[in-house]
C-alpha cells in the first residue's frame, strides 16, 4: 500500500475522461441532438454574419472574433455529437434491435461521417441533415427503450 502512494506521488495517474462501459442504462440521445442543432445554428451564423464596418477597427476585431467563436463551437458541438452517438450506437443498441431497426448501423454511420462533414465544412445541407440524422436515431432510441419496457 505504501508502495503504491509513493509510485502515485512520483507517477500521478492521469485522470480519464469516459461514459463508462458498466451498462448503467443511463442513455440519452440529447446531448446529442443538442449539439447536432448547435452545429446547424452555428453554421447559419457563419453565413449569416454580424454586419461588419470595414472602417472601423473595432467592428473588423469583433467580427474576426465572432467568427473564430462560431467556427471553434462548431467544431467542438460536431465532435461532441459524434462521441454522443457512439456512445448511443456501442453501448445502448444491442443485435436484437437490428430487427426492428435493420438500417441502425447505417443510420449510425452516416450521422457519424455527417459529423465530420461539418467539422471540415461550412454547409447549411450537411448541418440540416445532421439534425434529421439525430433526429431519426433519437426516434429509434425512444422505440427501443419503450418496448424493452413492456
Amino acid at each position: 500500500m505504501i508502495l503504491l502512494r509513493l509510485a502515485d506521488r512520483y507517477f500521478p495517474p492521469k485522470i480519464a475522461y469516459a461514459h463508462c462501459d458498466v451498462p448503467c442504462g443511463i442513455y440519452d440521445p440529447k446531448a446529442a441532438q443538442i449539439a447536432a442543432e448547435t452545429v446547424a445554428k452555428m453554421v447559419d451564423k457563419i453565413i449569416n454574419p454580424p454586419e461588419l464596418d470595414e472602417k472601423s477597427a473595432e467592428s473588423r476585431r469583433n467580427y474576426h472574433n465572432a467568427m473564430t467563436r462560431y467556427v471553434i463551437e462548431k467544431e467542438e458541438q460536431a465532435e461532441i455529437c459524434k462521441k454522443e452517438l457512439l456512445i448511443l450506437w456501442t453501448d445502448f443498441f444491442k443485435p436484437e434491435h437490428l430487427e426492428v431497426f435493420p438500417n441502425l448501423h447505417e443510420t449510425f454511420w452516416k450521422a457519424s461521417k455527417l459529423c465530420s462533414q461539418n467539422k471540415q465544412n461550412v454547409d447549411v445541407k450537411a448541418a440540416s441533415d445532421l439534425v434529421a440524422a439525430v433526429d431519426e436515431i433519437a426516434e429509434m432510441f425512444i422505440k427501443a427503450k419503450a418496448a424493452s419496457k413492456k
